[in-house]
């Protein structure tokens, strides 16, 4: 049976499901284990996280005297609810088809809106004005695939090149602000404006020499002050086309101001930043640190969270921030991780059930330093015995084929 205790009633011999509140701030990147020290109890009531689940059937129980204190697993998550109440919208989880269902549909929308986008961003830098209408369906396309399963295209969106980083990087922002509207609760039509916002929100780049966007080092500061012009360039390039709305000019505009008011254009402090920019800052960053780009290799996905936890305060809007783990999940789709077992896999699909129980494709032994033929494991099925230990590095383990595993897990039986 899973409870919901405070951190002080947590006892040696307890097995903690899961850590409350902010969940990639604390110091265990296992999820799920057997407090099996005074230690290890002491570091968790250090983290500052004030409430955790336990599984009975697998450790120590609370003690009777508390036990009022303990709720059952049907309650939500009350901490990160209050956290978004504040902006006026409510966590929602929608309804989604299986990732190998979705995936050759998101292949080939990727590949669709890339070419659309660069068409649509390389006629308005040869001064042809930007008309909404040509965007709407590229939009529709996107939330449609994201509304079936948000881990597929966005997902496969952060595999680019770097010849056309901008465009699917505007892909991807695309999906994500989709993705995190439904999170929030957003309307239909606050969902498709932020989308719209998602798609269009670099199109300044487009006035910026590709021998600085790509350059390998390190930019000059006379560099940086060019680069940094682009959310201006983007907005009078909006406002000069056709049908392009309020949320779409803000966020264009406002995607890299911080909450601390040392963000860029205007140094904006944080009652001035707009929800839809909040929104914009958190999907921008994501995508640009877990994709490859000329000068760097991408990030891990969870290793990408796990960072931009650290930057959080004063960089985003820890709220939305919050919504946005939530909705890729705290292991995202292509992430490397460790199981108790010994196994390593790359995390294929979300669970609906937990946060930290996603659909793992094992296909290495640490334990004999070998490959097997890969298998799914449901980690948020009640028959699975096994849980997430770590996140591993893939730079480390070097497999070749990651990404390709990711993508045809479909085909593996379950």
């Amino acid at each position: 049976m899973l409870k919901r205790i405070k951190v002080n009633q947590l006892r040696v011999g307890m097995y903690l499901h899961e850590l409350c509140g902010s969940w990639l701030e604390h110091p265990f990147w296992r999820t799920s284990f057997l407090i099996a020290s005074d230690k290890e109890l002491a570091r968790i009531r250090k983290s500052g996280v004030r409430e955790a689940w336990i599984d009975t059937a697998q450790g120590r129980d609370v003690d009777p005297e508390a036990a009022p204190a303990a709720l059952d697993k049907q309650a939500s998550d009350k901490e990160t609810d209050k956290e978004l109440a504040r902006i006026g919208v409510s966590a929602v989880l929608p309804e989604r088809c299986s990732m190998a269902e979705e995936m050759q549909r998101a292949a080939s929308i990727c590949n669709n809106t890339r070419d659309a986008v660069a068409t649509l961003f390389t006629q308005a830098r040869m001064g042809r004005a930007l008309d909404a209408a040509d965007a709407m369906p590229l939009v529709e396309d996107i939330a449609a695939s994201v509304f079936r399963n948000p881990g597929t295209l966005i997902s496969l969106a952060r595999l680019k090149v770097s010849d056309d980083y901008t465009y699917m990087h505007s892909v991807a922002v695309c999906a994500l602000m989709i993705a995190l509207s439904r999170q929030l609760g957003l309307d239909e039509m606050q969902t498709r404006d932020a989308g719209m916002a998602g798609l269009l929100h670099d199109v300044g780049k487009m006035y910026i020499p590709n021998e600085i966007l790509n350059k390998p080092g390190r930019l000059t500061d006379e560099e940086f002050e060019i680069v940094k012009r682009h959310p201006a360039e983007g907005h009078r390039m909006l406002l000069e086309g056709h049908g392009v709305g309020e949320i779409a000019l803000d966020v264009c505009l406002h995607h890299h101001e911080k909450m601390d008011g040392t963000g860029y254009p205007h140094r904006l402090l944080a009652e001035d930043i707009s929800l839809y920019a909040r929104m914009g800052a958190v999907c921008d960053v994501y995508d640009a640190i877990t994709s490859n780009r000329a000068y760097k290799r991408g990030w891990d996905p969870a290793e990408s969270l796990r960072k931009m936890t650290e930057w959080c305060k004063g960089h985003f809007d820890e709220a939305i921030f919050h919504a946005f783990v939530r909705s890729l999940g705290i292991y995202p789709v292509g992430s490397l991780v460790r199981l108790q077992s010994g196994r390593i896999g790359v995390v294929v699909e979300q669970s609906q059930a937990s946060l930290l129980a996603p659909v793992v494709l094992v296909f290495y032994s640490t334990q004999l330093s070998a490959r097997f033929e890969p298998a799914r494991v449901d980690l948020s099925d009640h028959a699975s015995a096994d849980g997430i230990a770590s996140r591993e590095d893939p730079n480390k383990w070097k497999f070749a084929d990651l990404d390709s595993l990711w993508m045809n897990s479909g085909k593996v039986p379950a």
